[in-house]
């Protein structure tokens, strides 16, 4: 990239408001290059052409709808000083509901108003109502200081909203216990400070009635089975001060959205599903970086690829051109044009690294410029997060580098283009992450930048799996034990269980209940269960391997931020290079007991990545295929794993430097997997010699597991895997994928019941790659504990064609 390629014109703050009512009042400068002429521009820029398929969403024009007569002057009056001046048909139909007392989930587009959806039913409610109270929960904290932002503008008397969460100063809170009637938080503040005090939320649940569940479809998995008892122990709490609330959920675009709705709440809901809002065209483009000279194929990991397991780096030299350098550059070449642009990319160091080259790039061309860009993450304290709110909603800042933080968090206005660095693992996220851009009913880029993984590749070689294929359903199981019996006791803490609670919480709750008495937890008593313990139960609701490490400068003792505790051995050993707001920080040590990992500035030529070792011991199945040489099946198992060692590689080359061992704990994990066994003579027969079964099963494993987020909502990091030429409880050759949560996140479920489809797109994304002997577009894995060591591209397709021959639709 070199200084002509840029320009400074067109970099005046933009203020749009978005295209969220009928009517709406917009403002700002005209426009920059359209989306078909900025994509025209970044495509020509290189030697090769790396786009394979463009894709044209068409404009749609916006229905609207009167009114609701419930709907007060001093409301609607509101809402038209805001420039709603009404409100869209599906706004109108779900708010209808809920005021009707129906639970109803609204899931349409990104920018299709859903907020307005509920905020009408509860605001007239507590304005017709001077006791009513509403609770509105949400996914992120910055997503609910953005609906705070919201309401508060509305400048309604008697609302008081407000919001308590975990930055909340405790000075502030009981204010907000006895004076707020609009109260915005999320699920940890919800299970960790609402419901265990609940005696002094009585007056506030008492007179609850609207529980608002914004951004639903967030809560998938085991986070999201935690969120559904979460819920089940609020409703209990209301039951008991005899509230019965109307919940009203938002969700993006989503399979069967009534069914997750009801299965997070335990009640029946309607979903409303037809998007009236207006909306801008989109130019959606799939882009593959180009392929490297063998001779520059050592050097193009620079900066390595950072989209691994545990937000680190790939264990391999690419092959194509780095996702994350490829998007830094567009990220540059977008803010040189004057173009607002939001950078997804999946893990926190990926996103620091893109806005980094990002802005070295546009300092080299403009000197400044590069302040016009920032990363922002998980992780970040308080001050910073609300300060690149601010920066990036008046328009001090043109280009962001964000994790999914920003997919749900603020109300983002006015960008022209979104860049998604890899395939964010559905199509839901997907389309969420693309309709942050054209927010003002304005024309639109989107990019997805293929990362060199076999998911990737596949999809932007079959554009259909993404344009042409329905939004994938929530996934999330209420029932499994590891979830269900830790918020049985929780609730327990709250008030004693009794027999017409279990029916509250669902299958198996009588069975987690006995176990919980064995096990001395719950003591029973004629009036119920009680909890025996003076301490409350620790519970994780995001499934992230425990409390938060805190990163603090050894010299200074100041909080650089938290890093989760499940990725805190991949991102923290001692001697890791962690990287905060493009500064390079190295660990000096990490105590696992306090939940501090101290570090001190450094900037070396070198970069970390750990490594780690796994082993699986098969505990039960519940359910098998025998396909004759072929077997098919879904179980419990137990998983071993521990870092064990980390390389060093030199930033300019990607040599490996050096191996260093490491001395970390041990980690074990009971979940549920789906594994295939296959005969050794039917390997034979395909030609798959003794030697090479190994490297065969290997491969077909890791391109598996790249592959099951196409039938899951889930991604390649939400899962593991395991393969041996002879397993001991199989006593075959074996292929293991698991969950990676505890207790199972449905996934594996998922990926029996759709074995066949899963692994002829498996087959076929080995078997359509140019390479001759598998590269991370198809068999090398990003998060190989054994270095990508043995593969065997060839020997996987065999493997997978004796499965699919064998095994029934």
């Amino acid at each position: 990239m070199t200084s002509n390629d840029f320009s400074s014109a067109r970099l005046a703050p933009r203020h749009d408001l978005e295209s969220s009512s009928a009517a709406t009042v917009s403002a700002g400068p005209g426009p920059g290059p359209s989306p078909a002429d900025l994509l025209r521009r970044l495509r020509a820029r290189g030697a090769v052409d790396p786009v394979t398929h463009v894709e044209r969403v068409p404009a749609r024009v916006g229905v609207p709808a009167p009114w609701p007569s419930w709907a007060s002057a001093e409301l609607r009056a509101a809402f038209t000083q805001r420039g709603v001046v009404a409100p869209w048909q599906h706004q109108a139909e779900a708010a209808n509901l809920a005021y009707e007392g129906e639970h109803v989930v609204v899931a349409t587009g990104t920018a299709s108003g859903k907020s307005l959806a509920y905020q009408l039913p509860a605001l007239a409610t507590l304005l017709s109502d001077p006791r009513a109270t509403v609770l509105y929960l949400a996914p992120t904290k910055a997503l609910a200081a953005d609906q705070l932002r919201a309401v508060a503008a509305l400048e309604l008397e008697g609302v008081r909203p407000a919001c308590y969460d975990g930055d909340t100063p405790r000075a502030e809170r009981e204010w907000i216990r006895r004076h707020s009637r609009f109260v915005l938080t999320n699920p940890d503040m919800l299970h960790h400070g609402i419901l265990p005090g609940h005696a002094q939320w009585s007056g506030f649940l008492r007179r609850l009635a609207y529980v608002v569940i914004d951004e639903c479809h967030t809560y998938r998995g085991v986070f999201g089975s935690h969120v559904a008892h979460v819920l089940r122990r609020l409703r209990r709490q209301c039951a008991r001060f005899g509230a019965t609330p109307v919940f009203v959920l938002a969700s993006a675009t989503s399979g069967d959205p009534a069914t997750a709705a009801g299965r997070l709440t335990g009640l029946p809901v309607t979903a409303v599903t037809e998007d009236a809002s207006p909306r801008g065209g989109v130019t959606f483009a799939l882009w593959e970086p180009p392929l490297l000279p063998p001779e520059s194929s050592a050097s193009s990991s620079v900066p390595a690829q950072t989209t691994g397991g545990h937000d680190g780096a790939t264990d391999l030299i690419q092959v194509r051109r780095s996702a994350l350098r490829e998007t830094a550059d567009l990220l540059a070449d977008t803010v040189a044009e004057g173009v607002r642009t939001l950078a997804f990319v999946r893990s926190r160091k990926g996103a620091e690294v893109v806005a980094a080259s990002a802005r070295r790039s546009l300092d080299d061309a403009v000197p400044g410029l590069g302040d016009r860009v920032a990363a922002y993450r998980g992780g970040y304290l308080r001050e910073e997060r609300r300060e690149l709110e601010r920066a990036l909603l008046h328009g001090d800042l043109l280009g962001l580098a964000s994790t999914n933080a920003l997919e749900l968090g603020v109300d983002l206005v006015g960008l022209d283009a979104v860049l998604i660095c890899g395939y964010p693992g559905t199509r839901a996220s997907l389309w969420q992450q693309a309709g942050r851009a054209g927010r003002s009913g304005q024309e639109a880029l989107a990019v997805l930048v293929a990362r060199d993984d076999p998911l990737d590749t596949y999809l932007v070689h079959h554009p259909e799996a993404i344009f042409g294929a329905p939004v994938e359903a929530t996934v999330l199981d209420p029932a499994n034990p590891y979830v269900l019996a830790p918020q049985l006791a929780c609730a327990a803490v709250e008030a004693p269980l009794t027999p017409a609670d279990l029916a509250l919480f669902g299958d198996g709750a009588k069975e987690a209940v006995d176990e919980l008495v064995a096990s001395g937890a719950l003591r029973q008593r004629p009036t119920g269960w009680y909890w025996r313990h003076r301490e409350r139960p620790e519970v994780d609701l995001r499934g992230e391997g425990g409390a938060p490490i805190c990163v603090v400068e050894s010299s200074t003792g100041r909080l650089l931020g938290t890093v989760d505790g499940g990725s805190s051995h991949f991102l923290l050993h001692p001697g890791a290079v962690y990287l905060h707001q493009g500064v390079s920080y190295v660990v000096d040590d990490l105590d696992l007991v306090d939940g501090c990992a101290l570090v001190h500035t450094e900037e070396p030529d070198w970069s970390t990545h750990a490594r780690d070792v796994t082993d699986l011991s098969v505990v039960s199945v519940r359910s098998y295929v025998d396909a004759g040489p072929v077997g098919m099946f879904l179980g419990e198992v137990d998983v071993t794993s521990q870092v064990v060692s980390y390389q060093r590689r030199r930033i300019a080359t990607g040599e490996v430097i050096d191996t260093r061992p490491l001395d970390l704990p041990t980690r074990e994990l009971r979940t549920v997997a789906v594994w295939f066994t296959l005969s050794p003579q039917s390997l034979a027969r395909a030609g798959v010699q003794s030697a090479d079964v190994p490297g065969a099963l290997h491969a077909a494993e890791h391109a598996a597991i790249g592959l099951l987020p196409l039938m899951a909502t889930c991604d390649r990091w939400d899962i593991g895997g395991l393969s041996t030429a002879v397993h001991p409880d199989t006593e075959a050759p074996t292929v293991f994928v698991y969950d990676g949560h505890p207790g199972g996140a449905g996934f594996a479920e998922r990926a029996y019941g759709t074995a066949s489809s899963w692994l002829r797109a498996t087959r076929d994304a080995i078997a359509e790659c140019g390479c001759e002997t598998g590269c991370p577009s198809c068999v090398q894995s990003p998060k190989c504990g054994n270095g990508n060591s043995p593969l065997s591209k060839p020997d996987a397709i065999r493997v997978l064609d004796v499965v699919l021959a064998n095994l029934p639709a």
